[in-house]
């Protein structure tokens, strides 16, 4: 019939008015307010001027960390003021009101001793000038290991419980990045014992092969021995540097190198050895003297017992976001059982650096990254971790 609309047509513009009317409201919508909430924009905030001030915090309580945390902390507490104090030291004050500073100490010593979250009013705060906004404080404590450390105070004109309640999760939110700095100090002070540990078990044995090798072509042929003599002190300084706990791998895979010169110059023909390295991974963040010991590990106890020749192959695989180093040999071969007891730290051995090795790798990325030991009697051993690419915290040092 003549003028009548049919219900596909229908629809079709129906759906087409409804899609028009969403998009002007979501058009609006996106103008006015971006797509979040106020509340999403001031939680997002939040959250990143806590991240902000988590870096600083991560140095541990000083002068330095609390200065420039203090004005992220200032933002999230939205007072006048905010200062950090020790018992008997202010460390930072941010804000308006500085000539409060040295009250500071005062109004936290109640909060050190108690532990408690303490709020002050104007009898205790005080001032003479009256153009300051700071008329009231809020205390609370700093806590690491169960022990009130410092203290927070937020400094405001009018004191309420709210104020009182966010002064309060704000320092248990300090203290947990405190507890985590100083966690990872202890983890660093845990790693450098390691280290320790792991020259005073090198080097006796491998200075004294060393030298005996050298000292075996001193006649025969002395341009040998001095070349010897040079890879000898550019490993012993390697080795026994006191520098950072993370190296590169190219320079970890380049005192291997001395390593097995040395080592060559004792054995002959039967050490032979392969190199198989990706060169993307050479930059490669790793634990300072985390190959070497594993490497000396194969020629030791893997093929110094072996009849004939014996193999050992490196090689270092891009894993895209990790990478593979692997030291394989075709030695004599272990009791699996032995090697768990050995990295488990149960048993005493001389087997240079496996459990030393592995623990450090742990501490520094997890369990996830320890070695994976492959081996079985008259079988060969196989070797391998993996580290990431990128780790907070892990980088090289000279």
């Amino acid at each position: 019939m003549t003028g009548s609309i049919h219900w596909p047509t229908a629809v079709l513009v129906a759906g087409t008015m409804l899609l028009l009317w969403l998009g002007v409201a979501l058009l609006r919508r996106s103008r006015r307010r971006g797509f979040i909430s106020e509340t999403d924009r001031a939680t997002y905030a939040t959250l990143h001027t806590a991240s902000l001030a988590s870096r600083h915090l991560a140095d541990g309580l000083t002068p330095e960390s609390a200065e420039r945390a203090g004005r992220h902390l200032l933002s999230i507490l939205g007072a006048h003021a905010v200062s950090l104090a020790t018992p008997g030291s202010v460390l930072s004050w941010t804000g308006t009101g500085e000539h409060h500073r040295d009250l500071a100490v005062a109004l936290g010593e109640q909060t050190l001793e108690t532990g408690r979250t303490v709020a002050h009013g104007p009898d205790a705060v005080g001032c003479s000038d009256p153009d300051c906004p700071v008329r009231m404080a809020v205390t609370a404590p700093l806590v690491s290991d169960d022990l009130v450390v410092g203290t927070l105070t937020a400094w405001t004109a009018y004191s309420s419980p709210g104020l009182t309640r966010a002064t309060q999760e704000v320092a248990a939110w300090v203290s947990s990045q405190l507890a985590l700095a100083e966690l990872a100090r202890t983890r660093g002070q845990v790693v450098e014992a390691e280290l320790r540990a792991l020259r005073a078990q090198i080097s006796p044995h491998f200075i004294y092969n060393s030298l005996a090798a050298i000292a075996s072509f001193v006649r025969t042929d002395p341009d040998r021995a001095r070349e010897l003599l040079l890879d000898f002190a550019d490993f012993t300084r390697y080795a026994l540097r006191t520098g950072g706990t993370f190296t590169t791998l190219a320079e970890e895979l380049r005192n291997v190198e001395r390593y097995l010169v040395l080592e060559q110059a004792r054995f002959g023909d039967r050490l032979q050895v392969s190199l198989l390295v990706a060169p993307e991974v050479l930059t490669v963040t790793v634990p300072y003297l985390a190959v070497q010991p594993l490497v000396e590990n194969a020629v030791r106890h893997g093929l110094a017992t072996k009849e004939g020749p014996g193999h050992v192959s490196i090689t270092a695989t891009d894993l895209g976001t990790e990478a593979e180093i692997a030291i394989e040999d075709d030695g004599v071969g272990t009791d699996p059982e032995h090697v768990r007891t050995i990295l488990d730290g149960a048993r005493a051995t001389d087997s240079v650096g496996l459990g030393n090795v592995d623990a450090r790798l742990r501490q520094v990325y997890g369990d996830e990254f320890g070695l994976v030991v492959e081996t079985a009697p008259g079988a060969g051993t196989r070797v391998s971790f993996r580290v990431p690419k990128f780790a907070p915290g892990v980088h090289a040092q000279s």
